[in-house]
């Protein structure tokens, strides 16, 4: 029963008009693409959670900030999140002190610049391809409704050859119209739960990003002075 299912779908689809068709190979192309992404971005967000976890872990356990400076400079390609933004404030802090000319004030905006720099950086980098999540799930289901009235207006159009319309002669036409669709909402609805879900764990780490900033600030300054 399934398999002449199946059999009966692949076969309506082969039968679609070719604007269908195309329409169909596109939404089948941004699902692919929009499924490599989510995967991709699913590994990246989880990284990026347990990196931050580990550096706060090191970072409140009593160590020396000119050591763990020293180590995350030494890895300055392998980092990434919140201990690069520490390194760019500290790098920022060791480079000015000298220079600041007893000028606290000045010497904590140009740290918290280079940190924010940092940030918004990283912070683009976790963002990246959330645009075409957002762009699947808004755009496939129009995609798909301009398939189906395609497709109908063809099943319709065709029964002009025909000398008594019926059911039966207009509903392949009519189905096959409908699956293009169908594949728009199973392109979309995968995008949009995903960028949601991903929406939220970056605005979750980006605060966890800002509070660290603020914090090592404090620090820094407690130490200028």
């Amino acid at each position: 029963m399934n398999v002449s299912q199946d059999m009966e779908l692949i076969q309506l689809v082969m039968q679609a008009s070719l604007v269908v068709k195309i329409v169909m190979g596109i939404l089948v192309l941004a699902s692919l693409m929009s499924w490599w992404y989510i995967f991709m971005k699913l590994f990246s967000l989880r990284r990026a959670r347990i990196e931050a976890d580990e550096f706060e872990a090191h970072f409140w356990g009593g160590n020396d900030l000119v050591g763990i400076y020293q180590n995350a400079a030494n890895r300055i390609d392998e980092i990434d999140g919140m201990e690069r933004i520490f390194a760019a404030g500290f790098k920022e802090f060791m480079k000015s002190k000298n220079r600041a000319g007893g000028d606290i004030g000045a010497l904590m905006d140009g740290v918290r610049r280079a940190m924010k720099a940092t940030f918004q950086r990283e912070l683009d980098h976790l963002e990246s391809h959330l645009s075409f999540l957002a762009t699947v799930g808004s755009v496939s289901p129009y995609i798909g409704l301009l398939g189906t009235v395609w497709g109908i207006m063809h099943a319709f159009r065709s029964l002009s050859n025909v000398a008594q319309a019926t059911l039966a002669s207009v509903a392949p036409g009519i189905a096959e119209a409908l699956i293009a669709t169908a594949i728009g909402l199973f392109a979309a609805i995968p995008a949009v739960i995903a960028y949601n879900r991903f929406t939220a764990q970056i605005d979750r780490l980006a605060n966890r990003y800002e509070s660290f900033m603020e914090e090592v600030t404090n620090i820094l300054q407690r130490q200028a002075h």
